[in-house]
This record gives C-alpha cells, structure tokens and sequence, in this order.
C-alpha cells in the first residue's frame, strides 16, 4: 500500500477535492482497557440469549463442557480450553446452526476436602465438611467464571450447571441405581491405585508417572524337601541330585516392601528355565532362572556356573518354594505376562499388591479371606505383621532386604531408578493396594443379555469422530486393556453410594432400586447433606433396619463429571441440549479422564457413547518447549495476558497455534501475536474508512457492472471465505488464520488495496468507478468481519455498528446473531481468478524492475516510473486486455505493450520526463492542461470539472 498516497495531496488546495477515509475505529485496540467494556456489554444485553432467540428453528448442534474443577484460580490450559470452545460454537452459531453452549462445573472430590482441611483443620463432622466445601466451591466458580467471561466466552453463565446442584447429585444416584438394576456394579477385594496421603482409592486419570529410585533385590525362594520329586521330574532328573545341594528359584523386584505378603511365584509356561549349578561362599547350590537370563544374572551375581537341566515353565506348574523368611510356601503359578527383558524371568507374587497377581491368584482358586494384606490405608504395615508392625512400608524396605540377607536369600541389592505410579495432588508414590470397593465390571454381561461394557465402549468409538484422528487409537488402547471400573471413593465431599448393606452378608438390600430413588428425592430437596442423617429405620421397617448398615463410600469424582450427559444434557439443562452430544472438547490427558469416565457411563446407561465426536488439545509450555511452573517463574497468567495485551491476544494466540500439540507460549511469542494483530487491525481500518460514506442499500453497483478487478476481488474473497470456513468446519483454526493473514497482507494490502487508492480517493465520489470498488469494499469487509469474529470477538464486536450503521435494522448491534457472509455470484469465476492470478504474476515481474530502479536512486515511488513492456502469446492478450488500465494495475503513471516474439515479458522501465500532477501524483504530460489549474492532470481535471474519466478494469 505504500505507493500510493497515504496523506492529503501536498497542494492544500486540493485537499479537499480528495475522497479521504475517515473512521472512528481507531488504529490502536487499546484492548486492555476496553475489552471489559463490552463484556459488561454482552452481559448486560443478553447478548447470549439474543443469538439463541435468533437461532429458534435452526439445527440445534451442541458442545458439551468438560467441567473445570471448581478449585483455584484458572490458568493459561483452561484459557485455551474456554477459548478453543468460544471460537467453535460462535463459529457453529455463524454457520446457520443453534449453537448451545453451558458451561458447568466439577465440584465433589478431595483437592476441596483437603483445602478444607488446611483452612479448618481435619476430624471435622462430616456436615460440617460438606457444608464448608459446598461454599468453597461456590465462592471458586465464581471468580472463574469472572475470568472466563473476560476471555470474551458467551455462554450461559447466568445458569451453568454444577455437579453439587442437588438436582445433579440426585441424579446421579439414580443412574447408579441403574447400573445395579442392570448387573454392572458389584462389590470386592481388589488390587486398587491407592493413595497414602489421600486415604482412598484412585481412578486411572489420578495417577501421574514420575522417576523413583527403589531397592532392587534379587531375591532366592528356597527349595523345599516335600517338593523335590516333583523339580527333579520336570527337570528329568534324579530326585537325589536336587536333594543333595540347597537351591532357589530367584525373583527380581523393585518392591521389597511386598515381600512380606508374598504367596506364589509367577513363571511364563513357554519360556525355557534352567536348573543352573553354582557356587557361593565356597558352596555348591541350585537356582532355578530362565535359561535366557542365565548369562546375565550369574554375571549380576558375581557368580560362576553352568546349565545342568532345562524344563518348560508349565512343567514347574504348581510346584512349591519356601517364602525367604516367613513359614509359609509360595507355588508356581502361570503367567504369560512374564518377561524377558530384564530380572530372572521369575516374578514374585503379592496378589494384595499387584493386579496380575491378584488376578492370577483368583483364578487358581484363592479366596479373598485368603489374600494377605498387611499394609494398611495410612502406609503402615498392620500391627499383625509379625516382622515390620507399625512401619512405614517405604522405610521398611531397606531393614526387608537385611532380613532376606540374614537368611541367606539375598543374590543381589542395589538402587534402581524407574518411571513409578505418583498420586497427581499429592505428587507422592502410590501403590497397587488390596481393598473392599465397588466397582463397573467391563466384563459383565448385563442383565439384558447385551454386550459387556468392553464391547459396547469399543464399538462406541469405532462410530466416534476423533479430532486429531489419533484419539480413536489412543482411547480405544485404554478401553480394550483396562481393568474394571473402581467406583468408590473414602471420602466425605461427593455423591453418596447410598446403599444399604446387609450387616452379615454384604449383600445390597433386595429393594436397592426402590430405596436409591427414595434418597435421591430427598437429594433433590435438601442436597448430599441429607445422607449423613439418616439412618436405615428412616427407609426401613424395624425389624430389617436392625440388618442393614449404611455404605459410606462416595461415587469416584470422575462418575460425576462422568454422568454430566444424564444429568445434565438428559437432566437439568435438557431444553438446552440434546444427547448425545455433537462435540465434547478437553486437554489430550482427557482420554483417560473425562472422554474416558463419560464413555463408560453412557455405554451403560445408553449403550452408545455419550458424544458424536471428541477433540482433544495439546498442553501449554513455555517458548522452549518447557513445563509450566511456578518455581521456574516461567508461568503465563491469562489473567495477567488480558489486563496487559488483552484477551484478544490470547484468543488470537490460540487460534494461530495447532493445538493438536503442545502450545508454546512466552512473551515474545505474544509479542509476534501482537504484531500479527495489528496489521489485521490496520487492514479492517483501511477497509472501514473506505467504505464509511457508503450505503449498501442505495449505492451498490449491479455485479455485472463492477470493475473488473472489483469482480476479481469479490471472488478471491468468496475462495478465501470456503477455504476458511472449511477448516473451521474441521475444527483447524491455525491454516485458517494462516489463510485470512496471507488475504490481509498479500490479495489485499499488497495487490488490490494498493491499485484501488487512486480510484477511491481520486474519482469523483458519486462516480462509478469510486461506487464500484466502495461495492466490492463492502463484500469483503462485511466477509471478513463475520469470518474473524469467531477468534477475534472484540475486534469484530467493535467494528460491527461502524460498519453496520447505514445498514442497521433495529437487532443487528452485534455481529454474534449475524451468519457468515453471502457473497454475490460472479460470472465465469474460474476463468477471472485464472486471468487475473496471471496478471499479478506479470505485475510482481515488473515490480522487480521498479524496486531496482528505486534502488538505484532513479526513482522515488513507482508512480515516477513509465514502463514499456513487449509480451507473446497470452500473456500479451491478459495485459492488452486492461487496456489504459494497465498502468493502474502497475502503478506507474504510464505504460505501453507491445507484441513480441520472447516467451518471457519484456520490461523497460525509466523515470518520468513528465509533470507531477499535486492532486494524484501521477507524471502525465497534460498537466497544466488546463489554465485554471495548472498543477492538475487532465483526468483529475476531469474528475473534477468535466464528466469524470473513463476506466473499466482497474
């Protein structure tokens, strides 16, 4: 845009014959300080309301929200999370859908408790618990919701929904019920994630993965003497030769600790196992390794030695060794899930304290009564652990080791660092931890003879859309080999399991169903609350009430979030939506948190998935690729981003950002953000200006009237516009701003703006040629701003009454009841786009020349230029084509063609010899022409005395 004039013509005299652009959108957003104006605005107005009023009849589509937890302030991950959110349903909304959008909230659960803990100590009365976690709760949503709306996300904050609503809480205990009725939920010992500090059981989506370092141990179980007929016959060897030395067959395990509740030994039934003879301390012994192990662990060892017999693990089936230092045996039992990669090929099993083991314990036929579990919730050892009673399990495992020493069992010790399970609060090592819980079978076949829950999850996502497309492989991994669903919680802030329990059998009362809906009604009334005070006669006669003992576990948090499609989309806010849902959009973590627990739920309570497509982003990290942290000082507060650069930034980083992965951010990537901004700002100002004296209405030309070049424009637009609003369609923000950049700089400001400023502020102002680019102005303006209001809401919001003011029906004050834009057909568009893509082609040729000659000094502007060009074929017939219009879309002040034989243009280029005119600084041999107005060229003196000039292309 810079060779044409930006200011009033140097003469003052003319200055006022010129058509200059006015506007009050002013070229600095001073976003900072006025984007809360319009947030105030929005709200004040109903600005959400109004689009749904607006969207009546429309196809309802719905984002469902993944509920933010109602603890803490929010931080740059929920800014780009609420962002990603605004952008989609806006741009839904503008597509010609009833885009719905309800925020909610994740309210039960312990980061609350333990808050509570900190501010009131611990050992409070459950009631009391509730009651200040439920205003805690409350007092956190709204400061979020406070900086989500400053983000500039419309939604229907006035009435979100919330899983502490008594109304959801009920609910929920009804689709529990539901899932009793239907055979998903049982009760049982289990091997569960256990936290120490947290005193309860864990989901899957509350263990974290981080370094620790552990005793490794080699440790030997001995032979026993009843069981040497059975080694030597699966060794194929004579009974005396096992007997006539000690032996062991070797475990390797980072987890002395689990030692102490040791009750069989693991072995692969198709690997191969060597009965190895060696010796230590100057005798002679047996060990039993895999014969692939044989060579590495002997080196481990420091021992020499040789393979005397092999066998099949199968063959060792059910053969018995003696615990390293406790009277009790451990048998072999098969497992395929050994390994050969590191260790002995042998694993030690703690059925207490290991999902595999328990599992294969069962299977074998031990009884819960008969599992050994010392360890107790708080990481103690129980005060009937003969050995380590009342220690910590983590200090314990150097005095286990010093006892399998002194037995003589010890082949190996040394420390070992390895990725361990990490509770994701506490940020402390967790364990695998035998405990009566309640839990969702995936295996059950449900009483409706149906598919297990596996099977219908796993068919749900083969019919889901995943955004990225990676999400299908990734989410259907975690479903195909995860274990049941733990359902309960010890805790005291969340949805009661409100069963009553048979005090001697265990067993659900016959009437659960009937009883859940009873408590769920009170629920309704009174809140979670109302369980802590009742007792069984309040639901009982005498005679059972006396039988029956409440159930005290809470409903895992991720069940609450879990079940938002029932009791939110199905249930409080069901005018609102519609199930399933079109969209659930959450971090990528979510495949094992929210996507994970809402899967599950629904394909129990509705045997499909509660969504029709899934899209997950990546985390934030700093500008070198770096974890937030607080520590590390390297934080980026959106609150902060907003009060200094604005909202509209971060709204703009993000869209700019492919969110399929992670998302640096820093100061000086904002900074670039900023400058991006800025220019898309000056070309939406240039654009405004322009068209500020222009009423769509009454001045619009006839399409097949337009300037050429205006038709070009028009329809360069409408490519830009699909190409956009295809990649919004899949939901790829980052190439569609790619794309409305490249518009704004390149098809605009460097090619069409820069050629129509001659004709816009030149022509007479009622002419044709000024009405025709005012015209094709209008389109692209009003294209463009309904294409960035989706991103860049403020902006669009600001401009939208300047733009809109000649053209204001009464309602239309804000863009966001607006769809996009419809653009006027064009004739013959393929063939104008063909031509005129050439012709821009060419120009860029000839602007080489010019930047060289001004380069050079020769000349100042291009408009002090005069070309020559000799072109062949059809590049002579395109350039021939424009006419005298040539010169404008070269911006020189004048230009010639001739037909030549050279495949390639030929371009001479020289400064002018001629006048320059004061009112369009263009050098053209009449100036002066005439007398009245000497420093005027004849066109300029048409524009203004005579007719107006004649031009039809550019």
């Amino acid at each position: 845009m810079s060779d044409q004039p930006q200011k009033p013509a140097a003469n003052p005299g003319y200055r006022a014959t010129l058509n200059l652009p006015d506007t009050p959108f002013p070229m600095r957003g001073d976003l900072a300080k006025r984007e809360p104006g319009w947030v105030k605005s929005w709200d004040e107005k109903g600005v959400y309301k109004r689009i749904r009023q607006v969207s009546m009849g429309r196809p309802i589509w719905v984002l469902h929200d993944g509920p933010p937890y109602a603890n803490n302030d929010i931080h740059i991950g929920h800014a780009v999370n609420k962002i990603l959110k605004d952008i989609i349903v806006k741009s839904k909304n503008m597509s010609g859908l009833d885009a719905r959008y309800v925020p909610g909230w994740d309210c039960h659960g312990m980061p609350i408790e333990v808050q509570i803990e900190k501010l009131h100590g611990r050992n409070l009365p459950a009631a009391e618990v509730i009651a200040k976690s439920r205003a805690y709760a409350t007092e956190q949503i709204a400061k979020q919701k406070k900086d989500f709306m400053r983000l500039g996300v419309l939604g229907e904050w006035d009435n979100p929904y919330m899983t502490m609503a008594p109304g959801n809480e009920a609910d929920e205990i009804r689709a529990l019920g539901r899932l009793v009725d239907q055979g998903y939920v049982y009760r049982g010992l289990k091997p569960v994630n256990w936290c120490f500090d947290c005193g309860s059981a864990l989901a899957e989506a509350e263990v974290e993965y981080a370094d620790k370092m552990d005793l490794a141990v080699d440790v030997g179980f001995p032979f026993i003497a009843s069981q040497f007929a059975s080694l030597a016959k699966a060794f194929n060897v004579a009974e005396s030769t096992i007997g006539n030395k000690p032996g062991y067959a070797v475990i390797w395990t980072t987890t002395p600790w689990t030692i102490p509740a040791n009750q069989a030994l693991n072995l692969h039934p198709e690997f191969e196992y060597a009965l190895v003879e060696t010796s230590r301390e100057g005798k002679s012994i047996w060990l039993i390794l895999a014969k692939d192990r044989v060579e590495a662990c002997l080196k481990d060892f420091g021992l020499e030695g040789s393979i005397h017999a092999t066998c099949l693990g199968s063959a060792l089936s059910l053969i018995e060794f003696a615990h390293p230092f406790y009277d009790r045996t451990a048998p072999v039992y098969l497992g395929t899930y050994v390994t050969l990669d590191s260790g002995t090929g042998l694993v030690h099993s703690s059925p207490a304290y290991g999902v595999e083991d328990f599992l294969s314990c069962k299977q074998l036929g031990m009884t819960d009564a008969q599992i050994i579990n010392p360890v107790t919730g708080n990481g103690t050892y129980a005060s009937t652990e003969p050995l380590f009673a009342g220690q910590k399990i983590w200090e314990a495992n150097p005095k286990i080791v010093d006892v399998i020493r002194e037995k003589g069992c010890l082949f190996r010790v040394f420390k070992y660092t390895h990725s361990y399970m990490h509770c994701w609060r506490h940020k402390t090592p967790i364990i695998y931890r035998a405990s009566s819980q309640w839990f969702a079978g995936m295996d059950i076949t449900p009483k409706n003879g149906g598919g297990t829950l596996r099977e219908i999850a796993l068919a749900g996502i083969a019919q889901t859309a995943f955004y990225p497309a990676w999400g299908q492989a990734r989410l259907h991994g975690m479903i195909a080999n995860r274990p049941d669903w733990t359902l309960s919680r010890q805790r005291q802030w969340g949805v009661p399991m409100a069963f009553l329990v048979h005090k001697e059998t265990g067993k659900l009362h016959p009437r659960t169903l009937e009883l859940l809906e009873r408590i769920a009604q009170r629920v309704e009334k009174e809140g979670i609350e109302c369980w802590q005070s009742m007792v069984p006669a309040d639901l009982l006669p005498p005679d059972e009430a006396e039988q029956y003992v409440k159930n005290r576990d809470t409903l895992d948090v991720w069940f609450d979030s879990g079940t938002t499609h029932q009791t939110v989309l199905r249930g409080s806010h069901a005018a609102q939506s519609v199930f399933p849902a079109d969209l659930y959009l959450e971090g990528s973590d979510q495949h094992r948190g929210w996507f994970h627990s809402s899967l599950l739920t629904s394909s129990m309570l509705n045997g499909q998935p509660p969504y029709k497509a899934l899209l997950t982003h990546g985390f934030v990290v700093d500008g070198q690729g770096k974890k937030m942290s607080k520590s590390v000082g390297n934080v980026v507060a959106p609150q902060k981003v907003s009060d200094s650069l604005g909202a509209e930034i971060l709204r703009l980083w993000v869209a700019a950002t492919d969110y399929s992965g992670e998302l640096s951010v820093s100061d000086e990537i904002l900074k670039r953000v900023v400058e991006v901004y800025r220019r898309l700002r000056n070309t939406l100002r240039f654009l405004l200006a322009n068209v500020s004296d222009f009423d769509a209405a009454t001045q619009s030309v006839a399409t097949s009237d337009l300037f050429e070049i205006d038709q070009y424009a028009i329809a360069l637009t409408h490519q830009m516009q699909t190409e956009v609003l295809q990649q919004y369609e899949k939901f790829e923000f980052h190439p569609a701003i790619a794309r409305l950049q490249t518009f704004c700089s390149d098809d605009l400001g460097s090619f069409y703006l820069d050629i129509l400023k001659d004709r816009l502020y030149t022509a007479a102002p009622d002419s044709l040629a000024r009405r025709s680019a005012q015209t094709a102005l209008w389109h692209i303006t009003d294209t463009l701003l309904r294409l960035i209001a989706p991103v860049m809401s403020f902006t669009a919001e600001e401009a939208w009454p300047m733009f809109n003011a000649k053209n204001q029906d009464g309602s239309a004050d804000t863009i966001f009841v607006e769809t996009y834009a419809q653009l006027p057909a064009i004739n013959n568009t393929e063939v104008l786009l063909s031509k005129w893509q050439r012709l821009r082609e060419l120009r860029t040729q000839v602007q080489k020349e010019l930047e060289a000659l001004r380069t050079a000094a020769a000349i100042g502007s291009s408009l002090q230029a005069e070309v020559q060009l000799t072109a062949n074929g059809e590049d002579y017939d395109l350039l021939a084509s424009l006419q005298n219009d040539l010169r404008f879309l070269l911006i020189t002040s004048s230009a010639t063609l001739t037909r030549g034989h050279e495949p390639t243009l030929g371009i001479k280029a020289q400064a002018s010899t001629h006048t320059k005119c004061e009112r369009c600084w263009h050098y053209r041999p009449d100036v002066g022409r005439n007398p009245s107005h000497p420093q005027l060229c004849g066109r300029c003196d048409d524009n203004l005395h005579g007719a107006g000039e004649s031009r039809t292309f550019a």
